[in-house]
């Protein structure tokens, strides 16, 4: 009774035709849902992550006098003046601040606003 799954095992071995096949063990174990998980996670996570960080490298590199944008503080100024790493904004008339280049969120799409809102 001690030994019995000892010799049921040895009894599996000594009969190939049984036993499953490379492919089959290989199709059973944990790799091809290890490979599903990291296949989901770059699709889902990494690619998209990769792909805005792009679009904001772009859009910095983009920036130019008189656009107007908002950091990621939520100032909104126009730029006055562009460095390699720092920007100069113009929140207010002769009020300007400095601001660095990686802290500008977006292309402000305020204009359409404040126009309406100053008549």
């Amino acid at each position: 009774m001690l030994f019995e799954g000892t010799a049921w095992a040895q009894a599996a071995a000594a009969n190939p035709a049984d036993a499953p096949s490379f492919v089959q063990q290989l199709m059973t174990g944990p790799g091809p849902i290890m490979a599903l998980v990291v296949a989901v996670m770059y699709f889902l996570v990494f690619r998209p992550q990769n792909k805005k960080a792009q679009e904001q490298a772009k859009m910095l590199s983009g920036l130019k006098r008189n656009d107007e944008v908002v950091t990621t503080g939520g100032i909104i100024g126009r730029i006055q003046d562009v460095g390699d790493k720092v920007i100069t904004l113009e929140v207010a008339p002769n009020v300007r601040l400095k601001v660095e280049r990686s802290q500008v969120a977006s292309i402000s799409n305020y204009k359409a606003t404040a126009k309406k809102e100053d008549k």
